[in-house]
């Protein structure tokens, strides 16, 4: 944790919690896979961090690969398909102040409002994040008018199987999350994590709709903001994890897209820096000050060349884990369209490509887990790679 004597303010408490956390981690990191993953899985339950197999199976919205996303049935079967944490869920609020697990606050792609002729005034144009988006938001309903709304498949190109459960489920709120977490925790008998992200933070606050203070809000009614809550928040925008570090102890990730786009935080506040600058070794050293890992694309850790398939491995799983940083690289799909070229099988969008080949690539990269839809195939991808 070379970076934590430079900091004096709030930063170094963060940074001190971190090195307490990643003592036991740390100190296994240079060993191979296997005895890696033994060592992490060995810590027990209200272990933190620590207590998480590496590599670490992430549900992807749940189990994306097979329900429609962000849906209690994509985040059950994620469970049931042995993932060590469910991503529950990408956080946005309603007009009156209730979060909801919608990937993104424009729901035309991912529920059914387009059938609601009562909403089809609400239809209209929006300049998210410096993109101009068309469609219906969830800033401008009322939770009760959400929740007469149900989830449908938002890639049924490359899921039509998934189409069969359109409708089947609504959008779920925060706080029914939480509830479930508990719920499953008691019924599985072991503990259950989740990894919320706050979506759009800055574009949210500039509409009076402050995304961190209310997870906060929730989390400490839940006993669930605590360094070893089996909570991991995570966001695109380093300045929303820097204020979710004030308001709560719980683990901190910061999201990397591309090395040529900047964060959007950066880009209203007029700081010049690109993901690249983030992920150079000083980057990396003042993200560890208040943040106890990074969620990189997976082409930060392995580049792909112009036709797709995979190039040369970087020195960013090395780089982070220097000053104890994990990486939970996003996204690994069984479909063609989503593995690099080399791993595609056939041509079709639905079909499945080499999956194993592509996990088994990446695990040997040293990274501390993945986000991935396809959460069965993780796991046995898992067990592949720690027996093998």
């Amino acid at each position: 944790m070379g970076s934590q004597d430079e900091h004096t303010d709030g930063t170094g408490r963060r940074a001190l919690l971190g090195a307490a956390m990643f003592g036991a981690g740390g100190a296994v990191l240079g060993l191979s896979g296997t005895a890696r993953a033994a060592g992490a899985g060995s810590a027990g339950h209200g272990g933190g961090l620590k207590s998480l197999p590496v590599p670490t199976v992430i549900g992807h919205r749940g189990a994306s690969g097979y329900r429609p996303e962000h849906t209690f049935g994509s985040y059950q079967l994620a469970l049931d398909l042995g993932a060590d944490i469910v991503e529950a869920g990408d956080l946005v609020p309603t007009r009156d102040g209730h979060l909801v697990c919608r990937h993104e606050p424009e729901i035309g792609g991912t529920t059914n409002v387009a059938d609601h002729p009562e909403f089809a005034g609400r239809r209209t144009t929006k300049v998210l994040d410096g993109v101009s988006t068309t469609g219906w938001f969830t800033e401008d309903f009322t939770l009760a008018e959400l929740k007469t709304l149900r989830a449908i498949e938002r890639i049924p190109a490359n899921r039509p199987h998934n189409t069969l459960y359109n409708g089947r489920w609504d959008i779920p709120t925060f706080e029914e999350v939480l509830k479930w977490q508990d719920e499953q925790t008691r019924k599985r008998g072991k503990q259950v994590w989740i990894y919320p992200e706050t979506k759009h933070p800055t574009y949210f606050r500039k509409l009076g709709l402050g995304l961190e203070e209310r997870v906060a809000k929730l989390l400490h009614q839940h006993g669930k903001d605590k360094r070893n809550s089996p909570v991991i928040l995570q966001s695109f925008e380093p300045t929303s994890i820097q204020r979710l570090n004030k308001l709560v102890d719980n683990p901190l990730v910061v999201l990397l897209s591309a090395a040529s786009t900047r964060p959007w935080d950066f880009v209203e506040k007029g700081d010049p820096r690109t993901v690249a600058d983030l992920i150079t070794p000083k980057g990396l050293r003042e993200i560890a000050g208040y943040a106890q890992g990074i969620g990189p694309t997976l082409d930060l850790v392995i580049t792909k060349k112009a036709d797709g398939s995979l190039d040369n491995e970087t020195t960013l799983v090395a780089d982070a884990h220097k000053v104890g940083l994990i990486l939970h690289p996003y996204t690994m799909r069984n479909e063609n369209p989503f593995l690099p070229a080399e791993y595609r099988r056939g041509t079709d969008a639905d079909a499945y490509g080499d999956a194993f080949g592509a996990f088994k690539r990446y695990f040997a990269t040293g990274i501390d887990g993945v986000f991935t839809d396809n959460a069965d195939t993780g796991v046995l991808a898992r067990a592949d790679f720690v027996n093998g």
